[in-house]
């Protein structure tokens, strides 16, 4: 491979012209198909097979004329102190209002809250449901308009109104400036490490024009395969991270290889062929853990993981023709003006040694106390996730000063806390004739349960064959009991069947979430053993090793348990939640774990490839395992940093979107690069190889002859170049060749 990689590169540095052009034209095309697609739909949570699902798709086949798909909205209106809502002045306040929301565009009906049975019983709260004729996302900024109108008005005299469901206005979101925040700080980091604003322009460039078409064809797709607005956000987070990335490894490697004295064609290829063959297995595991999403079957995040991995891969495309590329503009340019005025062939010599040899020496010298301090440390910080309670966001965790928010809780104060999660049980006979014993028996049955508020009567179909009953619970949604009530209301579909012959389904925003979080539990194993066993057959390729690819699935498990943990701590106990504009603590969203599963095992391999493979280049040109540590961070620990703080930029900017799923997978994905770069990487890995020696190295003879050789660190390469040793061989170090 590195031989290939090389010669791609050097093409790619000759050609650079036309290799620039067809990027460029590339993403030109990407963005007109992009602006001429029709807008993105709106996240959606099905889940096929699962019983919530099910009774979903029943609904909307039965019921068309229910709009079971169209928006809603739950105008809640309450009376002013002392007052009731049934005075003659709160009577023509709700007739004012219900008219006027009925005059809306694209209204299907308008409930009215007298007639409905829609007041609290104390008499002071009323609400009024509005059904629309097409989805939210359907939705025109008229209709939605004319609805905050409406209720504006009928806030007057003292009469408080608020507004929930699909149909309210969203609030602005905040626009490019997550992307503008990181991309700044990864260049101040970039002019820092390199020293050079061309050097650290060109992984900028390169990341943009990448990240540029992976965006621009997800949003080119979006209405075709229902990638919705979060799928291409949370693709330009990983993108722009991996793509920054992956351009800065080789340019420094490139840079390494001019300071040893190659002309600027050979030293792109020779940069390409080496930390580019890093750059492909890299990306490959991030894909790898990515795509690997599809096995939960749960569309959105089958979707999320695909159009991410997409991206990753075109990032890599991109580091390996574009960067070499751009390196073909720059020539010895891309070096510091020091470096450029040093002679050739020869290094700027400093008598102190590098920040990464120092440490890798102070590791060498105490790996037990190094690995059970980075091991304790994680394990404490890991302690929140096992308290994490699993979710999926409504209006209750809205910011307290939303109107949606202020809905909710005025609809938990005057009826129940399980109204704002009532669910909905299907009752299936297939005959008009039995459709009303059926449902009066459900309803008999679930009422002696002794756990619902309240069990309405039963509404049917035109044809009559089929029931839908509403179930309010006595707890909220997230309550452990309304969980306890779902599954003994399914535990009677058995019983109900025999009896009746009639099929009960149980569904609703509540059902749904407790059936998404099953399948995501019930997926959790299957996702692991399939992305860490790909995983590691990929890093038993690149290190020719069985320890170093275990090492690097524990260490990896290390730092996501503690990622959760503190997400956990923040998101779900409210600590520090004023730093880190978490509005209402609550529940972590279901889908958080398995997805920050996913995305960091890829991003976790990606420092461990980087930094263990110039420990194998260096232990594969006759270093010892010690010398080879040294040499790894020595060449390599300042530019993985260098990565990590990019990486941690890139992801934390997004904390500051008004999103709470990507504010929360902002956070995650930065807080668990910090753990797993500089602490697992940079700490438990040395200490680690520093107590296995050569034994680190180690692989069955009979294991080694069935394995490609696909020679990552570039030995073939050198031997075909008439190289007698690796461009950078280590100079021996006393003090650290007896670890």
């Amino acid at each position: 491979m590195a031989t290939f990689l090389y010669r791609l590169g050097r093409r790619a540095f000759r050609r650079r012209g036309l290799v620039a052009l067809l990027w460029v034209a590339i993403l030109v095309g990407a963005g007109v198909a992009a602006s001429t697609a029709p807008a993105p739909p709106e996240d959606s949570f099905s889940m096929p097979g699962t019983e919530s699902q099910k009774a979903f798709d029943l609904l909307d086949e039965r019921f068309p004329a229910a709009s079971a798909e169209g928006a809603t909205a739950r105008v809640v209106i309450r009376a002013p102190e002392g007052d009731k809502i049934s005075d003659p002045a709160g009577k023509a306040k709700v007739e004012e209002l219900v008219t006027a929301l009925g005059n809306g565009p694209q209204v299907a009906s308008v409930d009215d809250p007298f007639e409905a049975n829609a007041v609290s019983q104390d008499g002071t709260t009323a609400y009024a449901s509005v059904t629309y004729k097409v989805n939210a996302m359907e939705l025109t900024d008229q209709a939605r308009e004319s609805l905050t109108a409406a209720t504006d008005d009928a806030r007057g005299d003292g009469f408080t109104v608020e507004t929930g469901g699909d149909a309210v206005m969203a609030e602005q979101e905040m626009g490019g400036t997550a992307e503008l925040i990181g991309i700044g700080v990864a260049a101040v980091v970039l002019l820092l490490t390199f020293g050079s604003l061309v050097a650290a322009g060109m992984p900028l460039l390169s990341a943009i024009i990448g990240v540029g078409i992976g965006i621009s064809a997800i949003g080119a797709l979006g209405s075709t395969l229902e990638l919705s607005a979060t799928t291409s956000t949370l693709a330009m987070m990983i993108g722009l991270a991996v793509a920054i990335d992956y351009a800065l490894f080789i340019v420094s490697r490139y840079r390494a290889e001019i300071a040893e004295g190659r002309t600027p064609e050979d030293a792109a290829g020779r940069a390409v062929g080496t930390a580019g063959s890093a750059v492909v297995f890299a990306g490959l595991t991030v894909i790898v853990a990515l795509a690997g999403l599809a096995v939960v079957n749960i569309p959105i995040l089958t979707k999320m993981g695909l159009a991410a991995a997409a991206t990753v891969a075109i990032a890599v495309l991109i580091a390996l023709t574009m960067t070499p590329a751009l390196l073909g503009f720059a020539g010895k340019k891309a070096l510091s003006r020091k470096d450029r005025k040093a002679a050739a062939g020869q290094r700027a010599v400093s008598g102190k040694p590098k920040l990464g040899t120092r440490w890798a020496r102070f590791v060498l010298r105490r790996p037990v106390t190094v690995l059970l301090t980075a091991v304790i440390g994680l394990g404490a910080v890991a302690v929140p996730a096992a308290s994490m309670e699993l979710g999926l966001p409504d209006e209750g965790s809205s910011a307290p000063d939303t109107t949606q928010r202020k809905a909710y809780d005025m609809l938990s104060e005057s009826f129940g806390a399980g109204f704002n999660g009532p669910l909905m049980i299907t009752v299936d006979t297939r005959d008009a004739d039995d459709a009303k014993a059926a449902a009066d028996t459900v309803g008999k049955e679930i009422t002696a349960l002794g756990e619902a508020a309240a069990v309405t009567p039963a509404n049917f179909n035109e044809q009559g064959d089929t029931a839908v009953l509403t179930v309010v619970p006595k707890t909220g949604p997230s309550d452990a009991a309304t969980e306890d009530l779902v599954k003994e209301i399914r535990s009677l579909s058995g019983d109900i069947e025999s009896e009746t012959g009639a099929t009960m389904l149980v569904t609703g925003m509540t059902a749904m979430t407790i059936d998404f979080s099953q399948t995501l539990d019930d997926a959790l194993i299957p996702y692991l053993a399939l992305v860490v066993g790909l995983a590691f057959l990929l890093l038993m390729l690149v290190f020719r090793s069985v320890l170093v690819p275990l090492k690097a699935a524990l260490g990896f498990l290390l730092s996501v348990a503690a990622a959760l943990g503190a997400v956990v701590a923040v998101f779900q106990w409210g600590w520090l939640a004023d730093v880190f504009g978490v509005d209402q603590p609550g529940p972590i969203m279901s889908m958080m774990p398995i997805f920050m599963i996913g995305v960091v095992f890829g991003l976790a391999m990606d420092y461990e490839v980087f930094l263990v493979t110039r420990m194998r280049e260096a232990y594969v040109h006759g270093s010892s395992a010690a010398e080879s540590v040294t040499t790894g961070f020595t060449h390599g620990g300042r530019v993985v940093a260098a990565a990590a703080i990019i990486m941690i930029s890139v992801f934390s900017g997004f904390i500051m979107e008004n999103d709470d799923m990507i504010k929360m997978m902002g956070f995650g994905l930065a807080i668990a690069v910090l753990f797993d770069a500089f602490v697992v990487r940079m700490a438990i890995v040395p200490a680690v190889l520093a107590l296995l020696g050569t034994k680190a190295w180690w692989l069955p003879k009979w294991l080694d002859r069935i394995l490609p050789n696909v020679d990552v660190e570039g030995e073939k390469l050198h031997k075909e170049l008439g190289d007698t040793s690796g461009p950078a061989e280590p100079t021996r170090e006393p003090e650290t060749a007896g670890v």
